[in-house]
């Protein structure tokens, strides 16, 4: 296909043109259209979501045995291991994050299928303790039609995070990508039916959220929407899915502390902050953004981390040894600047970047420098709001008890790391800080084994972990009555004539 022609999209099974407008994808470090397509319409998803519920009724996929889902998502595995590096290369051109990076989501894409084909396979169902005359059970179904609707900083993996439990538990799935990095989840549909899934148990609605993620929210044939991306669109879908009595699972922003006690290894420290910040550009919710140094080694700390970050490696993303990409678009890196402005309004320093870069490729892409401000203090908005890019906001801290209560006073609580030679005090840290995840000496590690989400705005559910699957099922109980005699109820004799 030539970049003339327009990519089809997926409508349950059916891959056709949009009925939208004609939009383009673009590459970030170059502002290059890298594919056309259609956006989906109102009837597009309309299409798309009865046709996935006639699949998830007459497919038989939610009758098939679980080892029998599961083989279909091994497959799905082994597809995405065997196209990984075209995957890869897509997911570079799609958002612009480095080659390595994009290798390594793709890698986790393929491991959460696999994963969640073994919980597939295993998940096991409940004989209860019996509290009289019966045996009781508890068991799990499909819920029918589950929505998807993903970010665009992570395409591939936050799609098989959500699709893959969703198929394992027997649902049929419209995937909602991120406007602007649609080409990630047409590919992957394309896998899941070379693999053998079902015809109409996926389909992929690029567009404009506001208006497909609204509909697929409000529409009775939808049992449960998994939303990845912003905290005001997550609230806007929770008072959706209130109003329909619908559970949803909502990931949601972060303005993660970071905490460098003064046992610090600081190699092990500076490393740490580094990538937990810069990495992806600073465009991740569980970006360390805000920096608490114990006073005694702030100075020393800062020197030596800004030292490193004056050395990373930014540019192009396609580059092996490219450390940060641009940002995605232009009027995101604008968003940035005017935070980074806002910061220095509010009376903070620059210890480092602040400024685009320029000459070459940084004049046609949308790159930013790693930029490190200090001088302000936690209620500051910059403190305080999520800016989703590589600025890191330093400041010192006198106590333990000084720390929590400026590390907890966050409408967000998604994250949080921790850097201290003593696993004790590490740990108690680490158990009054309020957050979803803690990383201690690490930071940005993921298992699809742990559960992941958070508390306040940053979000509600969790995805991941072995009973993630349970997210995309509704449980059932039943009753076997043991008893010899009839119910023994209003005078009823023990014997009918």
């Amino acid at each position: 296909m030539t970049l003339e022609q327009t990519l089809p999209i997926c409508i349950a099974g059916h891959w056709r043109q949009g009925r939208g407008e004609r939009y383009a994808s673009h590459y970030p470090a170059t502002g290059e259209a890298v594919a056309w397509l259609n956006a989906a319409d109102l009837q597009d998803v309309e299409d798309a979501i009865q046709g996935a519920h006639q699949a998830f009724l007459h497919s038989g996929w939610a009758q098939r045995k679980p080892h029998e889902r599961a083989g279909v998502l091994y497959r799905i595995a082994e597809l995405i291991r065997l196209h990984s590096e075209e995957l890869a290369q897509l997911q570079r051109q799609d958002n612009g994050k480095p080659i390595n990076e994009t290798r390594a989501l793709v890698a986790s894409a393929a491991g959460t299928f696999q994963f969640f084909a073994a919980a597939c396979e295993t998940l096991e169902e409940t004989i209860t303790p019996s509290r009289g005359d019966f045996v009781s059970m508890s068991v799990y179904e499909p819920m029918g039609v589950v929505a998807a609707i993903t970010p665009w900083n992570s395409p591939i993996a936050s799609e098989a995070q959500k699709v893959a439990p969703a198929l394992a538990a027997g649902n049929a799935v419209v995937i909602k990508p991120a406007e602007i990095t649609p080409l990630l989840a047409l590919r992957l549909a394309r896998l899941c039916e070379e693999a053998g899934l079902p015809k109409g148990l996926i389909s992929v609605l690029p567009g404009k959220g506001s208006l497909l993620g609204d509909a697929l929210t409000r529409h009775p044939l939808v049992k449960r929407v998994s939303f990845t991306g912003g905290t005001r669109t997550g609230k806007h879908i929770a008072h959706i899915a209130a109003d329909k009595m619908m559970p949803v699972s909502l990931e949601l922003g972060g303005k993660s502390p970071t905490i460098v006690l003064d046992d610090a290894d600081l190699d092990h420290a500076v490393a740490g902050v580094l990538y937990g910040i810069f990495s992806s550009s600073g465009e991740a919710c569980i970006a360390g953004s805000r920096l608490f140094v114990a006073r005694p080694l702030y100075e020393p700390f800062m020197q030596r981390l800004v030292a490193a970050a004056a050395n990373l490696r930014m540019g192009d993303p396609a580059d092996e040894n490219t450390q940060m990409g641009p940002l995605i678009s232009a009027s995101h890196r604008e968003s940035v600047e005017r935070y980074v402005a806002l910061g220095l309004a509010e009376g903070g320093r620059l210890r480092l970047g602040g400024q685009r870069p320029s000459g070459g490729l940084y004049d046609q892409g949308y790159f930013y420098p790693p930029t490190i401000l200090e001088g302000l203090h936690n209620q500051q908005q910059v403190c305080q709001e999520e800016i989703f890019g590589p600025v890191l906001v330093a400041m010192p801290f006198d106590d333990e008890e000084q720390l929590l209560e400026q590390a907890n006073d966050s409408l967000y609580a998604l994250a949080a790391g921790i850097w201290s030679r003593d696993y004790k005090r590490a740990w108690a840290l680490g158990r009054r800080l309020q957050a979803g995840t803690v990383w201690i000496n690490t930071y940005k590690q993921f298992s699809i084994s742990t559960p992941f989400g958070g508390w306040r705005d940053s979000g509600l559910g969790r995805e991941k972990g072995r009973l993630g699957i349970l997210q995309y099922m509704e449980q059932k109980s039943l009753y076997w009555g043991m008893n010899e005699q009839p119910l023994a109820w209003a005078g009823v004799p023990h014997e009918v004539a």
